[in-house]
């Protein structure tokens, strides 16, 4: 059985309303020099597939490949 680490975010120039909430909570907090502040989903699964597998995953249910980005890692134990 193998353990992956999947890291989903949205796609670069696809507005992120939970980051521009917290990027504007953090300067009303009175946080200087924050940027941007990007907010994902961090997903961990344990299957007994390969990256490839997994990868078909995230594009048919784990990520919205249209507005989304995911990284995938196998954790070795």
């Amino acid at each position: 059985m193998a353990r992956y680490e999947i890291f989903v975010t949205y796609k670069q120039g696809i507005f992120d309303p939970p980051g521009a909430t917290a990027e504007r909570a953090l300067l009303n907090l009175g946080y200087e020099g924050v940027d941007s502040v990007k907010i994902g989903k961090f997903i961990q699964l344990e299957a007994d597939a390969d990256q490839a597998a997994v990868a078909a995953m995230c594009d048919k249910l784990l990520a919205n490949p249209v507005i989304e980005d995911y990284r995938i890692e196998r954790v070795e134990e």
